[in-house]
This record gives C-alpha cells, structure tokens and sequence, in this order.
C-alpha cells in the first residue's frame, strides 16, 4: 500500500482540492483508494457527504489515530491512501511526513505563501526526502508561476512540472462532490489534475524501484 501525504502549513494552499482530485483519478483508475482527512475542519469528509459516488472512501481521523486507520484500510486491500492534513500543526505534518512515500506540498504563487513554505520544507525534510512542490492556483497568463517555481528551487527541493491553474472548475467541482475530471470531462482543469496524477504514480513506482535496489 502506497502512501502520499498533502502537506503545507499554510491554510488556503489548496491541499484538499490536491488529495480529493488525485484519490478521485486513483480510484478511476481502478486502484482502491482512500482518503483520510486529519484536518479538524473536515472538508474531504464534507466533500464526501455531498458525493453520489461511493469511491473514494474518506475516512475523517485525528492524527492520534493514523497509525490504526492506516493499518484498517491496509487490511480492507487498499492500495493508495492520501492524507489530507491540517494546517498550522507542525505534530499532524510530521506524523503524515513520517509514514508517506511521497510529500506534496501546495504552494500559490504568492509571496505570504512562498515566505510560509520554507517552514513546511524543514519540517517535512527533517523525516522525508522525497518531497515535491505543486504550484496551485496559478494564473493562466504571465510570469509569476515561473518565478515563484525558481524561487522555490533554491530551497533544496523539487517543483513538481505539473501546475494546477485557477480554474473556476476546480472549485465548482467541490460543490456538488465532484471533482474537475467529472465536472469537465474534457476540460483544462480535468488534464491537469490527470497530469498531475499521472506525475505521482511516476514518482511512487521510482520510490518502489529505489527500495528494491
């Protein structure tokens, strides 16, 4: 079972609208996927309650709890869990960090975003080295995603290629418990999200490869 944690300690990055739009592309795919949602606030599980389709499964936990509801979903044959974590709490991070085989750290290309990420990346380095940066929210003309992902490159870390646009179908979606790829089939935002999918099952096998060597 694989395990991809969604991690920024700055609140409105985008880290749900990242889990609920790859655990959705997961379980289209044919994996069984869950999400666990650690974030108080609950808005996968919110998103789940509004939903008609009954993949994929949100489970809403406290961090205390990770450990057993991993090892639950591991047992009921999952094979891809993403967490969805809680902002301002460096303890859920650290604990999602630990676990996972791959970090994806949100980020806007803002300059409170980009000043806060420096925090989540020591953090999240400090037990995990396989650590990428999604750029969210990104204008769709101009420079600024470009000169934000540079930036971010300084610090020691990889920025993902794939970038999610602000595009008001990724957050329509959410809505009526859909996400951009079944809202808009054919859509930009629905490539996108698909991209950015197919650049973590990329990553997971190379993780996989890394520890058979």
């Amino acid at each position: 079972m694989k395990i991809i944690a969604v991690i920024s300690q700055k609140g409105g990055a985008g880290k749900t609208t990242l889990a609920l739009h790859l655990a959705t592309a997961s379980a289209h795919a044919g994996y069984n996927t869950a999400i666990i949602d650690l974030d108080p606030q609950a808005s996968a599980a919110k998103w789940s309650d509004r939903r008609a389709e009954e993949v994929p499964v949100v489970i809403s936990a406290h961090a205390s709890r990770l450990g057993h509801e991993l090892e639950r979903v591991k047992e009921s044959g999952g094979e891809l869990v993403i967490l969805d974590t809680a902002p301002h709490s460096d303890s859920t991070a650290l604990e999602a960090a630990k676990v996972a085989d791959l970090v994806l750290v949100p980020c806007r290309p803002a300059i409170l975003d980009l000043e806060a990420i420096t925090n989540t990346l020591d953090l999240v380095h400090a037990v995990n080295g396989n650590v990428h940066v999604v750029m969210n929210a990104v204008a769709a003309q101009g420079n600024e995603a470009a000169e934000a992902a540079e930036a971010i490159g300084g610090l020691n870390v990889s920025v993902c290629p794939v970038q999610l646009v602000n595009r008001v179908a990724f957050s329509r979606a959410l809505i009526s418990g859909q996400t951009a790829q079944e809202f808009e089939p054919d859509g930009k935002a629905a490539a996108e999200a698909e991209a950015l999918h197919t650049f973590m099952c990329a990553h997971l096998e190379r993780s996989a490869q890394r520890g058979a060597a």
